[in-house]
């Protein structure tokens, strides 16, 4: 298997297979219905992808692929409850479409699967997966407080800024990755070597996250047009405007931040940015961790015939629009 299409079907038909069960209604259908949403499936993707360069077949690694996929949606649920968005791929968001209890629940029945699908393999290997998910779930949840804290702080640094992103976006690509390793049974040196290109493709995924919010199509993103700058969060795009501005600008910049019509502030992010040159930076960082990502893969032994699927996948996230 060395084409992505192949990774991404196999994926697809696996999740649509999920079956929940059908009653009490509003625990499940939530459950269903996100999973209904699609996205990339980039994570359940890396962790067939990781078990067949390691050289065991993908299916094996189905289970723990889609382990991945149900507590990333889980995320997806609480974070948008957190910060009240009402479009998820496009659709009304879980809450939106029911309500924030039913959201919050759901998401919990969402978690508990995950654990179940882990729980599926030996023993052994059971218990090495949950341990790097219990340590990657705790990192996801410190990374969105974080994330949350950081909206309440003007003084939020970029090396901060990396940290955060690393803790509640790019450890799940990483455990992701991981995952296939050890259902193939791979040492502890493999596991991690493929755990860091994972955690640097994802650092390198979030930034261009953040310049999609600002820049990309909405209607292809699948969320609101610069939704997180009238939320105040503290993106690259932001932080990186604040490192390189004068005083002149920073106080530009804090004028923006305060500006309650979202028209005018998102047109006033966008004139703050150009004068600082902030996308093409943006674009630059993207590109060194996305290079980083690529070292680390590079230096995993398997064969070039095995790390290709990786590859391409790595230049299809560098590439895309939303």
């Amino acid at each position: 298997m060395n084409n992505l299409e192949v990774y991404l079907k196999l994926t697809e038909k696996a999740v649509s297979e999920i079956q929940l069960p059908k009653t009490p209604a509003l625990l499940y259908e939530p459950m269903q219905y996100i999973l209904s949403l699609g996205g990339k499936r980039m994570r359940p993707v890396l962790t067939l992808m990781s078990c067949n360069a390691f050289g065991k077949p993908a299916e094996q690694s189905m289970n723990a692929a889609l382990a991945v996929e149900l507590f990333h949606n889980f995320s997806l649920i609480h974070d948008d409850i957190m910060d009240a968005a009402p479009l998820r791929r496009g659709k009304a968001t879980v809450h939106t479409k029911w309500n924030t209890h039913v959201g919050i629940l759901s998401g919990d029945g969402m978690l508990i699967e995950a654990y179940k699908k882990l729980n599926t393999y030996s023993p052994e290997v059971s218990h090495a997966l949950i341990e790097v998910f219990n340590k990657t779930a705790t990192e996801v949840c410190e990374g969105q407080q974080l994330d949350m804290d950081f909206e309440k702080r003007s003084d939020v640094t970029l090396k901060e800024y990396i940290e955060m992103i690393r803790l509640k976006t790019s450890v799940l690509l990483g455990c992701s990755l991981q995952f296939g390793a050890i259902v193939a049974q791979r040492d502890l040196s493999d596991q991690e070597k493929i755990y860091q290109f994972g955690v640097n493709l994802g650092i390198s995924f979030q930034i261009q996250d953040d310049l999609l919010d600002l820049y990309g199509d909405s209607t292809k993103v699948g969320k609101q047009t610069g939704g997180d700058i009238l939320a105040n969060k503290k993106t690259f795009l932001v932080l990186k405007a604040f490192e390189q501005a004068d005083q002149r600008q920073k106080e530009a910049l804090q004028t923006m931040l305060t500006e309650n019509n979202p028209e005018k502030k998102l047109a006033a992010a966008k004139r703050c940015f150009e004068q600082l040159n902030i996308k093409t930076e943006t674009e630059s960082a993207i590109k060194y961790y996305h290079d980083i990502a690529l070292k680390n893969l590079r230096e995993i032994k398997i064969s070039d015939e095995a790390r290709q699927p990786l590859e391409e996948l790595a230049a299809f996230l560098l590439n895309r629009d939303h």
